[in-house]
């Protein structure tokens, strides 16, 4: 998968790996063209559904199964977007995959109780929204600068079309 960006707080010195998380993400689109995004209410920022991939799953596993959790729908995986790689302290990476895919059924979401304690909110808008919201979101905690610099890679990159077969 093409890395699309590498992320680190500035002046970060970076130093031997070793902790390494790898995690599936995607743009999902509904019949109206609407993807979801999770408010994160207590630290305030937006992010794409997604998350780690446990062990014996690949990304795709992954990403379904997050889906499911987190948005509470079935979903299709379309195509892929693109990689980025962020360090979020000198010696921990993670690597998120992000891929486009149709929302097949809605349910309801099936957070964690750490993820309901931060004030988890599913929201759906469209594309262009979602730029702009997570362009604008000022989080409160040092993850979700990180998260906010990432999701807008992905969301930028379906923007401009990097996985065609999806539409994006």
């Amino acid at each position: 998968m093409e890395l699309l960006a590498e992320i680190k707080e500035p002046d970060l010195i970076l130093a031997e790996v070793r902790e390494y998380r790898e995690a599936a993400r995607a743009v999902l689109f509904d019949e109206r063209g609407l993807i979801p995004l999770l408010y994160v209410s207590k630290y305030r920022f937006h992010k794409l559904p997604g998350g780690g991939i446990e062990p014996g799953e690949n990304r795709v596993e992954a990403l379904i199964r997050e889906a499911r959790e987190e948005v509470g729908s079935a979903v299709e995986i379309t195509g892929e977007l693109g990689k980025v790689v962020e360090y979020r302290a000198a010696d921990f990476q993670q690597t998120s995959y992000c891929f486009t895919g149709k929302i097949l059924s809605k349910g309801t979401p099936d957070f964690t109780e750490r993820e309901i304690a931060h004030g988890f909110q599913l929201v759906w808008m469209s594309l262009e929204e979602a730029i702009a919201t997570v362009n604008q979101d000022k989080a409160l905690n040092r993850e979700g600068w990180f998260i906010r610099q990432r999701d807008l890679v992905f969301l930028t990159a379906c923007k401009n079309g990097k996985d065609k077969r999806q539409g994006c």
